[in-house]
């Protein structure tokens, strides 16, 4: 009894997803002695779902094994390839399969959303009491992570909310860089972007917003803001992290090979929004401004500088897609970002 709520004060100690999903592993490869112990996500756009590695351990194992976030979802094996954790996922239920080894998937679950499956391999079957044991653990995960959602994410759209944001770009330009591709020339744009270590900011901003609430209400303009989300969800990639910053305004940090490659991302969303037709609204736009995170810069930096290119959009038509750094070079924009530099208000 001491060693399990030792694990469970450990695991409740992160609010790093990352750890929260490194330590459940652990804690159930030490109660549990299994041969190995994973935690799978399913990942990618309906029809291409993959089972994403968020945490590995084998017996003797010092670390866990985990891919990284800038994965080629193309390498990811099939969620299909892997009946059984297909089973247990969208069944939402225990599936056993006995065999050298025995194997157990359980599902993994928020209130919010379907996550993945822990998957345990053990020379014998896992008993009732283990089954318990781990459902237990898992229902005490889902509640936690009710609590990290509740403190990380908008409450109306479920993106991330701007109090995250600074943590999360300091740990996003502080990543290792990738091994590139043997063959920079192989693959497509999206397999290159995904491999690439070139950061983006994105600002988006839907146009005329007042006159939405003032038209139609608040509760429409809510309902506008749900879809907005959604749309940006289906737009850009598993691994892109998507904010709601308050009102109307909304943020993306991605990875993309380059300039192009990042355009390209705002664009679909651009258009994906325009060719949208909402309930009693009918169509609306969006403003996007964005740039390249640089060496040294902080949160505040990029964020204005992708701002600036936002405005510009407003002021030249809005409903398009401006990149800060052309906008620079066409002298458009001043380039006076002090990357770096502290600014006290």
């Amino acid at each position: 009894m001491p060693e399990l709520v030792d694990h469970l004060a450990e695991l409740t100690g992160f609010r790093d997803r990352e750890l929260l999903d490194v330590t459940l592993v652990g804690a159930l490869r030490d109660l549990l002695r299994p041969r190995a112990v994973a935690i799978y996500r399913s990942v990618g756009e309906p029809g291409q779902e993959r089972w994403l590695t968020r945490a590995r351990l084998v017996q003797g194992d010092l670390a866990a094994h985990t891919d990284p976030a800038w994965i080629d979802l193309d390498s990811l094996p099939r969620r299909d390839a892997h009946p059984e954790r297909a089973q247990a996922f969208h069944g939402q239920t225990i599936v056993i399969a006995e065999g050298e080894p025995h194997r157990a998937w359980f599902p993994v679950a928020t209130d919010r959303e379907q996550l993945g499956v822990i998957e345990v391999e053990s020379d014998t079957p896992l008993d009732e009491r283990d089954q318990r044991l781990v459902i237990s653990i898992l229902r005490i995960y889902r509640n936690f992570q009710g609590l990290l959602d509740y403190s990380e994410r908008d409450t109306l759209t479920g993106l991330l909310n701007r109090k995250t944001f600074d943590e999360s770009f300091l740990k996003t330009v502080s990543e290792p860089a990738p091994a590139p591709p043997r063959d920079a020339s192989a693959g497509s744009g999206r397999r290159q972007g995904a491999r690439a270590c070139r950061h983006w900011l994105g600002v988006i901003d839907i146009d005329h917003f007042k006159r939405v609430n003032d038209s139609f209400g608040h509760l429409i303009g809510d309902e506008v803001l749900l879809l907005m989300s959604r749309l940006m969800r289906s737009s850009f990639r598993f691994d892109d992290r998507l904010y709601r910053f308050g009102g109307e305004e909304f943020v993306v940090l991605m990875r993309c090979a380059d300039g192009d490659a990042a355009a390209q991302a705002f664009e679909r969303l651009r258009r994906n929004i325009e060719c949208h037709v909402f309930p009693q609204v009918g169509r609306i736009t969006v403003s996007i401004g964005f740039t390249e995170l640089k060496p040294g810069d902080t949160p505040n930096g990029a964020f204005e500088r992708a701002d600036k290119a936002v405005y510009f959009a407003k002021g030249h038509g809005r409903n398009q897609v401006r990149h800060h750094a052309e906008l620079v070079a066409a002298g458009h924009l001043a380039d006076d970002a002090k990357i770096g530099d502290v600014e006290l208000f």
